[in-house]
């Protein structure tokens, strides 16, 4: 595993499209029992070389539960984007994370993650490269049908706070999911 990191960390295959140059973000163990994909590193993320270190981060924490501490073990949880490299600014927040991360290097790691009992599915572009046309037709129904995908995925939306708006007219995600997702992350990593 340690190899394979320093390998992706130093990935460049996609650096003449990033805005701020290749620095791959994962964080990963061959003992990790929870995965974590998410979408691309934001730019607070590349800067700092810490996965999840911003507010979308403390939420995500918030949603499963969990401290820092915990949530930065990689014996118990590994933090895997779709994109590992920041994309940079579009017209209406980050652009989407590069295409060529996920391909080349996901199936590499997760051989190496054979203790996995789950892995969280945030946001649409790591539900419909994994879920694939067993995704509901919005990202809100397969979030509302997340049973459906357990025991190995349970999808998620990002996060951010830009997506308060999203959560008030979905009470449903803090009174149903939630809970459960809190549940089984408690589960999963005694």
């Amino acid at each position: 595993m340690k190899e394979l990191l320093i390998q992706i960390k130093k990935c460049t295959v996609c650096e003449k499209y990033l805005e701020l140059g290749a620095n791959p973000i994962v964080a990963a163990s061959s003992k990790s029992k929870l995965i974590i994909i998410g979408q691309a590193p934001g730019r607070i993320v590349h800067n700092s070389g810490i996965p999840w270190n911003d507010k979308s981060g403390d939420n995500l924490r918030n949603w499963l539960g969990i401290d820092k501490a915990t949530f930065y073990n990689t014996d118990l949880i590994a933090l895997m984007p779709m994109g590992f490299c920041y994309p940079g600014t579009g017209k209406s927040g980050d652009l989407p994370p590069r295409p060529e991360c996920a391909p080349l290097w996901h199936n590499k790691l997760f051989a190496m993650m054979t203790n996995a009992e789950l892995i969280l599915l945030i946001g649409q572009y790591a539900q419909n490269y994994y879920l694939g046309n067993k995704a509901k037709s919005t990202l809100t129904e397969t979030v509302h049908h997340f049973n459906t995908y357990l025991p190995k995925y349970f999808p998620l939306p990002h996060p951010s706070p830009r997506n308060n708006i999203w959560q008030a007219k979905n009470e449903w995600f803090r009174k149903d999911v939630l809970p459960k997702l809190k549940n089984k992350i408690q589960k999963i990593i005694r």
